[in-house]
């Protein structure tokens, strides 16, 4: 199993797998802070130049690397060229994997008026964030390897705390009838070790709980429960750059998946537990 872009969310599916006895490599630029039991491979996915001769072949390959920042450059790095050089990597050396999963996001819909969507859904071609990442999917998707997107909602969990944060502190702020879509990180890995186990896969996965809440809902719920003050409820400003959108995860669950947190309440109480 080779995972490139080890982070959180690939430490987590890696412990994982470990348990059930695969052998599991990580790549990133920096291998530090790495569990002792993935094989550590340290390399910048977007320099081609930086990834090692291959030694030997993998099952399975995980793409789940994330942009740095929030900018065309970064986007086009971490999700068309990184992908790119990863498959040449493997591919170049006669060492293809039999099926690759590459982490996407639901950001890639254009669905802005708080409707449902699914895989099928209508795609934004207007930003270069949906862009990268469905170019991304492209490149793994006309590759020779079976390969599987998977769009995950905003993912929350250990270490990934801002909206706790910000409701404790009273800086929390919602848009007026704006649903919000997540997913928490432990069913982030659960999932995607659930699609390698799968006999036959669909191309796109929806990656999200089952629990598409508003956000003011969301907020209100965690300020109850920090004894913080509730959120500052905003109306919409035409819907500019306001993501608004029910994502469906019923092909993820037609596929026998079961969430360990399967909505905010199970996910943000776990997360509580933690930082109290």
């Amino acid at each position: 199993m080779l995972i490139a872009g080890c982070g959180d969310v690939g430490i987590e599916l890696a412990t994982r797998l470990h348990a059930d006895g695969l052998q599991v490599t990580g790549i990133r630029r920096s291998p530090a802070g790495m569990p002792d039991f993935i094989t550590p491979l340290q390399a910048d996915l977007a320099r081609p130049e930086s990834l090692p001769r291959l030694s030997h072949g993998f099952d399975y390959l995980v793409y789940a690397a994330s942009a740095d920042e929030y900018t065309e450059a970064a986007y086009r790095k971490a999700y068309i060229e990184g992908p790119r050089a990863v498959l040449d990597w493997m591919i170049g050396a006669g060492q293809a994997p039999r099926r690759m999963l590459f982490a996407s996001s639901t950001s890639v819909y254009s669905e802005d008026a708080g409707g449902w969507v699914d895989e099928g859904s209508r795609v934004r071609t207007d930003h270069f964030g949906p862009n990268s990442l469905l170019a991304g999917e492209q490149i793994a998707e006309r590759s020779p390897i079976e390969s599987v997107a998977v769009r995950f909602g905003g993912i929350y969990g250990p270490g990934r705390s801002a909206l706790v944060d910000r409701v404790r502190a009273g800086t929390a702020t919602c848009v007026l009838g704006a649903y919000s879509n997540r997913i928490h990180r432990d069913d982030c890995a659960g999932v995607l070790a659930h699609l390698l186990t799968l006999d036959e896969v669909e191309r796109v996965y929806l990656a999200v709980d089952s629990d598409p809440a508003p956000a003011c809902e969301v907020q209100t719920w965690l300020a109850a429960r920090l004894n913080a003050p509730p959120p500052q409820v905003v109306q919409r400003d035409g819907g500019r750059g306001i993501r608004n959108k029910r994502c469906s995860n019923q092909r993820l669950l037609a596929t026998g998946y079961r969430f360990r947190y399967p909505s905010y309440r199970q996910g943000y109480e776990n997360l509580l537990s933690l930082c109290d």
